[in-house]
This record gives structure tokens, C-alpha cells and sequence, in this order.
């Protein structure tokens, strides 16, 4: 019994099992809505000037800033993306692993393999401070304060160092126990920043260096880490929740709700995974108004996310090879994504349809709650689902109920599978008069199997991409 599906488009719930059934019976203003929302983000400019992998990308309010494996940095305008004059920036004598600007856009650090990261002054392109890292290992990842007092640099060994970035003189140094540093992100208040290592942790340090908190969060590395501008919410005096996003070579992205405060001290806590990508993910974002968060994979797919509902908004395919990085700008609604196909892709949203799309689900929602039993058994025909209207008769599911049911609720309560076979073996399974599931050992309520085309879709792109 295909019950994934839901998961695979980016909720627990099936919303989007019954997006265009809802659609078909509220009318052609809505249709109208829904399609529309394929065009809610598009490709506008590809830059393809790195002769290697790109490795990161960075906006301030008005360049984008780009670093690869061919040991540059250049430098565009966000009015026409053309590049700067004195842009490319050369002096790494190695990969250029990270770039970011710092929040007035006056100065872009840049990090190497080559164990300096290195600060420009991004309107004439002149360097102002080459600083070394005390170990001399290759740096690979950097971060400036929101205040721009400081900047951080993690390193392959494992060591941080906050750089007074007035001065250009080490401030404070650390590390972690084991692995590589490959992530780093500053709280939007500035009082303490996170880094994530090759092993998986997430460790939190404050302005002293002083490690608040370590995490394991992704079991075989973490690649990248961001936290949302927005808070989360306002909890009590001098309390602020604030959200914060990882992903990591297990293939997931994974969220996370942070407070602090002086008197009940810091807290991370672990609330949601997603699990779009069916590769390593190696680069995430939010945008600045919290609103989306964007992901990047191996497997050469861009997904951006809605912050609020953890749902898929969008799925970009257009690079060629595994996405490295990916950036949304501070004050417009454009994103950057780069890859190891050497280019550079500008897309952006139209802020009129997010807004209708929001609204859309709204009304689905509200429209499916209203549902009897019956509407629901319906709806079950209608999906070819006949063999589950017992199912869920007998449990009374209304379409209150339906908008609550998880992946866990439809195997514990419902004793539905939720995993998906090869059919000529679940064929071979049920032949030999074995009517448990393969997986949880649970009695199957019925021998009849529901198609996962999602899946075979997946694997027939992927089948295509790679036999070329």
C-alpha cells in the first residue's frame, strides 16, 4: 500500500494525494490558482565563468558573489549580472571552498584549501587582511557576525577561530573533537554561532568561545547549516526562539527550534526532517523573510520549501551535475544556486503567485475538513483506493481525521504498510500465502497492490540521466 507518496511531496498528511480531485470540485478560479504556481519561480540568468566547480555562492544587497575549485572569486551586479571590472578576484593558490559579504556588503571574506581566508574590499576588489589559519589547514567554511565585529573560520582539522574583523587579529580559537568543519552560521542576534563537522555534530559556541551545546545531528556528516532571520515566535521576556536548518550526507534536511536566554540559559531542540532530496544534500538556506527554505543535492535537484508548512513549493532540475551551494538575497526575491557543472543559476519568484499559493492550500484545507465519512470514502475510489474504504470506515476517518493521518498513524492505527516493493517480489510474498508485511511483520488488511508511480517515475529519470 503506496502511503509514501504524501511524504515524497513534502507532508505527512495526503493534501497533495487529493490536491487536483479538491481542485476539480471548487472550481476553475482555483485550477487557475494551482497552475500558476509552476511559474512561481524562473530561471532569468546563468553565468557560467568559472572554468571548475562552483563551490559557493553569496549576495549583499546588490552583487552576487561566486567561488570554486579554479581558485577565484568573482563578482556580479544584481542590476544586469554583469560581472565587476576588477572582478575576478586571484590570489588563493588553492580551491576557494566558501565566500560571504559582510552585512553592509563592503567586505567579502573568501576561504581555501590553502589554509588563508582572505577580506576584500568589494569596490575596487583590493585585499585588506590575508589571515592564516594558526594550524594552517585548509579552510572551509567562513562567517561574518551580524554586527560585523567578527568573522569565523572552521577548518579541515577541526578548528574554529572568531578573527576580529576590525583589526584582522585572532580573537578567540577552538575545536571540535573529531572531523572537519564544513558549516558555520551566526544566531540573527549575534550572541552565539553554530558549526557542523564532518562527523555529524552540531556544536554551539557563544561569543567566547565557550562550546554551549553539541548535537549529533546527521549521521554521516553535516555539509551546510542556516538559520531563519525571522524568530519563530515570542516566548517570554528576554526568551527568543529562532529556527535553524542542517542537512547532511544522509540525504535530509533537518530543523531545529533554538532559544536562549540569559537565565534559562540554551536549548536546541530537534522538530522536523525533511526528506525530499534521494541523495546527499549539500547545501541549504532560508530566505530573508523566513518564509521558504531552499536545498541542494547530489542528486542535481534544487527543492525549495514552505518554512511554515514543511511543504514542497517547487523542484528545480536544470543543473547538470551535483548542487554545491545555494543563496537567497537579502532584499529581493532571487536565489542562486551553483553546481559542479561550473554554472550559476539566477532564478527568480514571483512574490503574487506565493502569496495565491499560500492561500490555495488554506482553502484546500478548509475544504477537505468539512468532509463526512463518506466524502472521504469517495475520494478513496477516486484515488483507486477502494480495498481501504473498510479500513477507514471502521476507523471513522472524517476529513478532520484524514488531515491528521501520518505515515506512523496509517501503519500503528490503521495497520496500513507505507513501504514500497518491487511488485513481481510482494507478488511472489503473497503467493506463497504470507499476508504480513515484508518490513513490520504487520497482517496486510488486503492482498491488493496500489502502484508507487512516484517512484518509478524517480527511477526512470534517474535511469535516463545516467545511461547517456
Amino acid at each position: 500500500m503506496d502511503w509514501n507518496r504524501s511524504r515524497r511531496n513534502g507532508t505527512s498528511s495526503p493534501l497533495y494525494l487529493w490536491y487536483n480531485s479538491a481542485v476539480n470540485s471548487s472550481g476553475p478560479g482555483l485550477l487557475a490558482v494551482l497552475l500558476q504556481i509552476k511559474n512561481m519561480v524562473k530561471l532569468i540568468h546563468t553565468l557560467a565563468d568559472h572554468g571548475d566547480d562552483v563551490n559557493c555562492c553569496a549576495f549583499s544587497f546588490s552583487l552576487l558573489a561566486t567561488c570554486s575549485l579554479d581558485k577565484t572569486i568573482r563578482l556580479y551586479s544584481l542590476r544586469d549580472f554583469t560581472e565587476l571590472p576588477h572582478s575576478p578576484l586571484k590570489f588563493h593558490t588553492y580551491a576557494v571552498h566558501c565566500c560571504c559579504f559582510s552585512p553592509s556588503g563592503l567586505i567579502l571574506a573568501s576561504c581555501s584549501t590553502d589554509g588563508t581566508t582572505v577580506l576584500w574590499n568589494t569596490e575596487n576588489g583590493q585585499m585588506l587582511a590575508v589571515m592564516e589559519q594558526p594550524s594552517g589547514s585548509p579552510v572551509r567554511v567562513c562567517q561574518f557576525s551580524p554586527d560585523s565585529t567578527c568573522l569565523a573560520s572552521g577548518a579541515a582539522d577541526g578548528t574554529v577561530v572568531l578573527w576580529n574583523a576590525q583589526s584582522y587579529k585572532l580573537h578567540r580559537c577552538g575545536s571540535v573533537k573529531d572531523g572537519s568543519l564544513a558549516a558555520c552560521a551566526f544566531s540573527p542576534n549575534g550572541s552565539f554561532f553554530v558549526t557542523g563537522s564532518s562527523c555529524g555534530d552540531l556544536t554551539v559556541w557563544d561569543d567566547k568561545m565557550r562550546c554551549l551545546h553539541n548535537e549529533k545531528a546527521h549521521d554521516l556528516g553535516i555539509t551546510c547549516c542556516d538559520f531563519s532571520s525571522q524568530p519563530v515566535s515570542d516566548g517570554e521576556q528576554g526568551l527568543q526562539f529562532f529556527r535553524l536548518a542542517s542537512c547532511g550526507q544522509d540525504c535530509q534536511v533537518k530543523i531545529w527550534i533554538v532559544s536562549s536566554t540569559h537565565i534559562l540559559g540554551f536549548e536546541l531542540k530537534y522538530k522536523s526532517t525533511l526528506s525530499g532530496h534521494c541523495a546527499p544534500v549539500l547545501a541549504c538556506a532560508f530566505s530573508h523573510d523566513g518564509q521558504m527554505l531552499v536545498s541542494g543535492s547530489v542528486d542535481k535537484s534544487v527543492i525549495v520549501y514552505d518554512t511554515n508548512t514543511e511543504n514542497i513549493l517547487h523542484t528545480l532540475t536544470q543543473h547538470t551535475r551535483y548542487v554545491t551551494t545555494c543563496a537567497f538575497a537579502p532584499n529581493t526575491l532571487l536565489l542562486a544556486t551553483g553546481s559542479m557543472d561550473k554554472t550559476v543559476n539566477i532564478w527568480q519568484f514571483d512574490l503574487e503567485t506565493l502569496h495565491q499559493a499560500r492561500s490555495t492550500e488554506h482553502q484546500l484545507k478548509q475544504f477537505t475538513e468539512d468532509w463526512s465519512e463518506e466524502d472521504v470514502s469517495t475520494w478513496l475510489c477516486a484515488q483507486d483506493l477502494k480495498d481501504l474504504v473498510g479500513i477507514f470506515k471502521m476507523n471513522n476517518i472524517d476529513g478532520k481525521e484524514l488531515l491528521n493521518l501520518t505515515k506512523e498513524s496509517l501503519a500503528d492505527d490503521l495497520k496500513i504498510d507505507g513501504y514500497s516493493y518491487e511488485k513481481e517480489a510482494m507478488e511472489n510474498w503473497i503467493s506463497k500465502k504470507k499476508r504480513t508485511s515484508p518490513m513490520t511483520n504487520l497482517v496486510l488488511p488486503s492482498a491488493v497492490l496500489t502502484p508507487n508511480r512516484t517512484l518509478k517515475m524517480a527511477i526512470n529519470r534517474w535511469l535516463e540521466t545516467h545511461q547517456k
